[in-house]
């Protein structure tokens, strides 16, 4: 059996393999709610064989959506159509679970693919961005509002109200968003956070509203379920966040209760040099495991089953996830079992059987 294909327990919850289907924005959502778009994506990925099936990242406020088209988890009123999906996921043998997200000052942008994701003017329908400090994300960016007290309160608040709805919507697990220049990753970066009081300056300072959110949610999510916590462990820029202070954040993230680190990078300045190419990352999650005793999940470029056998198997990482490669093959779960071990090592659904033989 290929230890890809090994099953791995967090609390009550068994993922069938470390294949594991990354949070991936479709930009379809009307007010926050899945639709049909959704159910057919994340329920293919499920028939597909994957180990956990993670809807994208999903808006604790309004306000903390990257586009209109967003999903969202602000509203009792989500949770009805968020279960929906869950229930077909979990039915198909994945797990299934929601990455609860704020989007910052890259909020209010449109679709990738309208002008590349420009920030939308107030005439679209545009609204007001927040972050630590004042500052833009980019010459064409809007300047943010600098969260005060009472709001980074407001914002922890929605965090544990996201995480009882997911909950309450039947997800096996959740996943802060912390990576990718969004709000949780704005504040521990010096790039992003130029704070003078309790939430800037030194390490423990920057990463204190992260630290909030998880034990705010820690208190409400079940014990019995997963935790996730999606990291950049790099800027990859000078002077801004790296794999060292990601390290440090890990042993604080650990202590609070987080499952797994979700090793990504990136995203927080539009100028970064990034050495993109296979596995590219997943050092990221080896040296965090190696050295916190975290459990570690492994991103970017993971596109071969050998590929993403070896990272599991080295010990680099307890787990892959998998977005880009998850788009091309609905089915890689299926595929890598039967190329790994020769014939089918994860049985498919009784209706592709007969592909599989």
């Amino acid at each position: 059996m290929p230890d890809l294909f090994t099953p791995w327990t967090i609390g009550d919850v068994t993922f069938r393999n470390r294949i594991f289907v990354s949070p991936m924005c479709q930009y379809a959502a009307e007010d926050g709610y899945p639709n049909d778009w959704h159910f057919v994506h994340l329920g293919s990925r499920a028939v597909g064989g994957a180990g956990l099936v993670m809807m994208e990242a999903t808006a604790v406020t309004p306000e903390g959506r990257i586009t209109p088209g967003d999903l969202g988890i602000w509203s009792d009123d989500h949770i009805v159509q968020f279960k929906r999906n869950a229930d077909f996921i979990r039915a198909q043998g994945a797990a299934a679970g929601v990455q609860l997200a704020h989007a910052g000052r890259k909020a209010a942008c449109s679709p990738p693919w309208v002008d590349g994701g420009r920030a939308l003017t107030p005439g679209e329908g545009a609204w007001q961005t927040v972050a630590p400090s004042a500052l833009a994300f980019s010459d064409q960016a809007p300047t943010p509002h600098a969260l005060t007290h009472e709001e980074i309160r407001e914002i922890v608040a929605a965090f544990v109200a996201a995480a009882r709805r997911a909950d309450a919507a039947g997800m096996d697990m959740i996943e802060i968003h912390g990576a990718h220049g969004y709000l949780l990753h704005e504040f521990v970066s010096p790039l992003s956070n130029q704070r003078e009081d309790e939430y800037g300056g030194t390490l423990e300072n920057r990463c204190r509203l992260p630290l909030e959110v998880v034990r705010a949610v820690r208190e409400v999510w079940p014990k019995n379920k997963p935790l996730f916590y999606r990291v950049s462990a790099s800027d990859w820029e000078d002077g801004g966040w790296d794999i060292e202070q990601t390290v440090q954040l890990a042993v604080w993230l650990k202590a609070e209760g987080v499952d797994v680190l979700d090793c990504s990078g990136g995203g927080n300045t539009p100028t970064a040099q990034i050495p993109i190419g296979p596995g590219y990352q997943s050092e990221f999650a080896a040296r965090v495991r190696r050295e916190t005793g975290l459990a570690t999940g492994a991103v970017g470029m993971i596109t071969e089953p050998v590929q993403a056998e070896h990272i599991v198997h080295s010990g680099q990482a307890d787990c892959v996830l998998l977005a880009r490669e998850m788009l091309r093959d609905p089915y890689f779960a299926l595929t890598a079992s039967r190329a790994l071990h020769g014939e089918a090592s994860q049985a498919p659904p009784v209706q592709y059987e007969r592909a599989f033989k």
